[in-house]
């Protein structure tokens, strides 16, 4: 196997099942997939709350990740919302990510600052539509 696609696959992979994980994360919070949120942290969030936009943003964010469609800006909107959870939800029980339990919240900030940057892929919805469209007119 070459290197490029050896890239391709490890690209292909580390976007659908950050993609998936993050989409699970987010049906726990809106559709109470896997027990819905434990009471120790709240329950079901209401409608519009912080936690519910938030978990919209997993459920929808996550697919679009798991697909590779509007990668980029949606991986932008995403690594934003995890700094945001981190800072406010587990920074302030500790210095150190170990310590306040917080390393989903940093890795799936910086993984998805690489999709950011970086792009789907080519086993993507974008890299196809990118595709179709240079092959029009």
């Amino acid at each position: 196997m070459n290197t490029e696609r050896a890239r391709s696959i490890a690209v292909f992979l580390l976007r659908v099942v950050s993609g998936l994980l993050f989409l699970h994360a987010g049906g726990m919070k809106i559709f109470d997939w896997f027990d819905g949120v434990p009471a120790q942290f709240g329950g079901h969030p209401a409608f519009m709350s912080q936690t519910w936009i938030g978990g919209a943003l997993e459920l929808y964010g996550g697919a679009a990740i798991l697909l590779g469609l509007l990668t980029q800006p949606v991986a932008f909107l995403l690594s934003g919302e995890m700094a945001v959870a981190y800072f406010q939800f587990h920074q302030p029980r500790g210095f150190w990510p170990i310590q306040n339990h917080g390393e989903p919240a940093v890795l799936f900030c910086f993984i998805f600052l690489f999709f950011a940057a970086h792009g789907a892929g080519k086993w993507s919805l974008d890299a196809w539509l990118r595709r179709k469209t240079t092959h029009v007119g």
